[in-house]
């Protein structure tokens, strides 16, 4: 008696997921699509008749890509802390934690930002994902500065969701230069020096 056949988004993400660890072991200068059907083990037709080319293929796994590293969720413990500074700090160790806990996807994704440099549909997918994941720190900016007017006196949303976001992503670039990167040992790093740089402007 024949399997059930898999459902057309069930078979997409066993695509996707193929997909995924054709281009972390080889790279996307090497993607192909067989790689892809060989590993998911389906056929080269069954691929494209899901995915019509290779290249919607690859936005397709951008898309999944930048849905699971570059969308910023709250888990409800950080949602249940009153202080909003406190809120932004569990938030800050949650994606630093997050993000350099694989630093398979970062390659990849920097891997699609190369090729961004040359496919606009790429590089416009980027662009969107990460202002978004920006915008998503204003509002937990807003509040801390709402909360603590003096202590950050001259500082603006804008701002202060730049700097979080610039953290985030820094730690992610150092788990790809470092394998051995220590996340507590850069935490520690940021708070001597930011404590240094207060200590000079009070």
């Amino acid at each position: 008696m024949p399997g059930r056949k898999a459902s057309e988004e069930q078979r997409k993400r066993e695509i996707l997921d193929a997909a995924f660890q054709v281009a972390q072991r080889q790279g996307l200068h090497h993607f192909a699509v067989r790689d892809v059907a060989a590993r998911a083990g389906l056929s080269t037709g069954l691929v494209f008749f899901h995915f019509k080319t290779k290249d919607d293929l690859l936005l397709a796994l951008l898309d999944w890509l930048l849905e699971t590293t570059a969308v910023l969720r709250l888990s409800p413990e950080i949602e249940a802390i009153a202080s909003p500074l406190e809120r932004l700090l569990a938030l800050l160790r949650q994606e630093t934690e997050r993000l350099t806990r694989e630093p398979g996807r970062i390659r990849l994704f920097f891997e699609f930002w190369l090729l961004g440099l040359r496919n606009r549909a790429v590089r416009g997918r980027i662009r969107a994902e990460l202002a978004r994941y920006r915008a998503a720190f204003r509002p937990i900016a807003e509040s801390v500065l709402a909360a603590e007017p003096e202590r950050f006196s001259t500082v603006t949303p804008e701002g202060l969701a730049s700097v979080a976001v610039a953290f985030i992503k820094g730690c992610a670039v150092q788990s790809v230069i470092d394998e051995r990167f220590d996340i507590e040992a850069f935490r520690h790093a940021a708070d001597a020096l930011v404590a240094q740089l207060e200590a000079a402007t009070a």
